[in-house]
């Protein structure tokens, strides 16, 4: 098996993953902005670090996954001057900011439960942590790397890269660039520099959210609190950081500034960035009309959605492109992914019913097995290949076609013999619902149901009574069923 490579927004290669602390393994995703809905780009970026997150325990690593809520601190337009995100939303809704927090953590709780995402080891919350981001502040005030100026602190981005800082690598930003774009800005407000960021934030007397520090009321800046939130529990260097790639600058950039800055090393080793959403070729957005939540998607309420699209299509269908490239949402691809997880779990149902049997007169066909060992290193040869779940799940619908096949009785089980047979079993499983997190959505008791429908067809069947066979056939579609008549029986599946 080819070893795990992952692309390195930092050094823009795929580079070979090698932990600090192996078996350990330190993962930090930069969580919500809890003001509003999720949205389903925020989805789609936390689906690929569930999807790593399950992957490397999958491996053997023991993962401490850390993704934070931001509560505080993300000023509308992400700049360093303007409304609170939470407390402007407070305003308008006339409540607290923390029942702000609540309704919408809540909400993002509940999309990713829904999604079937595993929960994270420690969701930390920036409120949480305001000493840690007060102490941050002191320490690169002694450093010479921040300073107080009429209430706020501000790193200073000069000095960091006299001092041998590379401020604007993670992005390809180039430091003299942005000077000049933003020069005529020189001497204006309480900035040295144009460029310096916020780490902490004096508040004007209308905003909501404030704490008492050394620099009189006020509240953190918005990089600096996962900075404390990542290095305070995966410590001073940890492995992955990753989140979407919109975060890439400003963000992402002044994260390795103040970790770098207050405790002289580089406090990633790998950078991992999402791509975007589009809508029929169209970056997705509020403005265009064009962005819909999972509730929209999963209640088909939409302007845009010709029907509902279940919670599992859904992640199918994200996981059908790989992290890092576009993802365009469409009926037609959504049609398409709903048919092709059908498939998938058709099979995954049939897989699990199935036992070796070994059948006299036949003996090992080591081009099955050839085929099969094959699709099942492809599998993980996509996996390890930066995360690629499409070529994962491409391999996984080859195996398919060998499960249907020994489902209708083409194929004999003994053909791959049981050592092959057990692992195409346990690792098909495995991968989709362990790794891919791809679960069977059924309703209560329906496997029940449609058994004790399928005795009265077949009696009906014996006995001639056509209309009530055709009804029983009508009512397995109507609720996305059919029936299948084999030589072997008679069995239902999903409609693909």
């Amino acid at each position: 098996m080819q070893p795990l490579k992952i692309f390195n927004t930092l050094s823009r290669e795929k580079e070979l993953f090698a932990p600090l602390s192996p078996p350990h393994v330190g993962l930090y995703v930069c969580g919500p902005t809890v003001y509003n809905y999720v949205h389903l780009g925020n989805v789609r970026t936390f689906l690929t670090f569930d999807v790593l997150f399950r992957y490397l325990r999958h491996l053997g690593y023991k993962v401490r996954y850390v993704r934070n809520i931001t509560d505080v601190g993300h000023l509308v337009g992400d700049g360093d001057e303007g409304e609170d995100k939470i407390g402007r939303m407070a305003k308008l809704e006339k409540l607290e900011p923390m029942e702000i927090v609540q309704r919408y953590a809540n909400d993002f709780h509940n999309v990713l439960a829904q999604l079937n995402f595993l929960p994270p080891s420690i969701e930390p919350t920036a409120t949480g942590h305001l000493m840690e981001q007060i102490e941050a502040t002191k320490k690169l005030i002694e450093k010479g790397l921040a300073y107080e100026s009429n209430g706020s602190v501000y790193f200073d981005i000069e000095r960091y890269n006299a001092e041998g800082g590379t401020y604007g690598k993670l992005s390809g930003r180039v430091l003299d660039d942005l000077l000049t774009e933003t020069r005529e800005l020189d001497g204006v407000g309480e900035k040295r520099n144009p460029l310096d960021f916020a780490l902490w934030k004096r508040a004007a007397p209308e905003h909501l959210m404030r704490w008492p520090s050394p620099w009189g009321q006020g509240f953190p800046g918005w990089h600096l609190e996962c900075t404390c939130m990542s290095t305070k529990y995966l410590g001073n260097q940890f492995d992955i950081h990753g989140g979407g790639m919109d975060l890439k600058f400003p963000h992402h950039e002044c994260e390795i500034a103040q970790g770098t800055g207050l405790n002289g090393e580089a406090p990633v080793r790998y950078w991992m960035h999402t791509n975007m959403l589009t809508v029929n070729g169209q970056k997705m957005s509020k403005s265009l009309g064009n962005s819909f939540l999972p509730a929209e998607l999963f209640a088909g309420n939409h302007k845009l959605l010709d029907r509902a699209y279940s919670p599992m299509t859904t992640r199918f269908f994200m996981l059908q492109s790989q992290y890092r490239s576009t993802l365009d949402f469409s009926n037609e691809a959504l049609q398409s992914a709903q048919k092709g997880y059908k498939r998938l779990i058709n099979g995954l149902r049939l897989l699990k019913q199935m036992e070796y049997v070994a059948t006299e007169g036949v003996s090992v066909d080591p081009a099955q097995v050839e085929e099969i060992e094959r699709n099942l290193q492809g599998c993980y040869d996509g996996m390890n290949d930066d995360l690629n779940t499409a070529v994962a799940i491409a391999h996984l619908f080859n195996l398919l076609k060998k499960i249907n096949s020994m489902y209708t009785g083409q194929l004999s089980t003994a053909a791959l013999g049981e050592a092959v047979f057990t692992k195409l079993k346990t690792t098909f499983v495995t991968l989709v619902e362990e790794v891919l997190g791809l679960l069977e959505e059924q309703s209560a008791g329906a496997e029940a149901l449609a058994g004790g429908l399928l005795d009265l067809y077949r009696e009906f069947k014996i006995q001639k009574q056509y209309g009530k066979v055709d009804q029983i056939r009508a009512y397995f579609k109507a609720n996305g069923l059919v029936i299948k008549d084999l030589k072997t029986g008679v069995d239902w599946a999903y409609e693909e």
